[in-house]
């Protein structure tokens, strides 16, 4: 099977494209794009495990930790033992963090509405069915 003929190789190329745009559009906020995915999910489930922001945002739990302990030292994040578990850490964004998510998230934006500018209304649905579906005979293979 020619490189060509791979519907892997096609989904990486863009994948590389996506991530190599939106580190582009999140430099000025000063954010890689997994400290980004983390600072978004925040945002959304204030107080979550690390554990759990770490599938949210699709990289392990020791590169979670990393992501974590880099926004945690620059003032972005907080990390404080839970009420019940004193073995889990909740997260939540601090002041200064939700401003720098609030200016990545407005870059990261214009990197999704250019790239959907870029399809009519029912290929970006067929678009999204069709990956939904790549994901789920990959997952099945597992």
């Amino acid at each position: 099977m020619s490189p060509e003929e791979r519907i892997g190789s096609h989904v990486k190329r863009a994948e590389q494209a996506l991530l190599a745009a939106k580190n582009a559009a999140l430099k000025p906020a000063g954010v890689t794009v997994p400290q980004y995915a983390a600072l978004l999910w925040l945002a959304e489930k204030p107080g979550i495990s690390a554990a759990a922001l770490a599938r949210l945002c699709g990289v392990t739990p020791p590169t979670m930790t990393t992501v974590l302990k880099n926004l945690q030292e620059r003032g972005l994040v907080e990390r404080s033992p839970h009420e019940w578990h004193r073995n889990v850490l909740e997260t939540r964004l601090t002041a200064e963090g939700r401003a720098v998510m609030e200016q990545a998230d407005a870059g990261a934006v214009r990197v999704e509405r250019a790239l959907a500018a870029a399809f009519t209304d029912e290929e970006r649905e067929l678009l999204v069915r069709l990956l939904g579906r790549c994901g789920e005979v990959l997952d099945a293979q597992r």
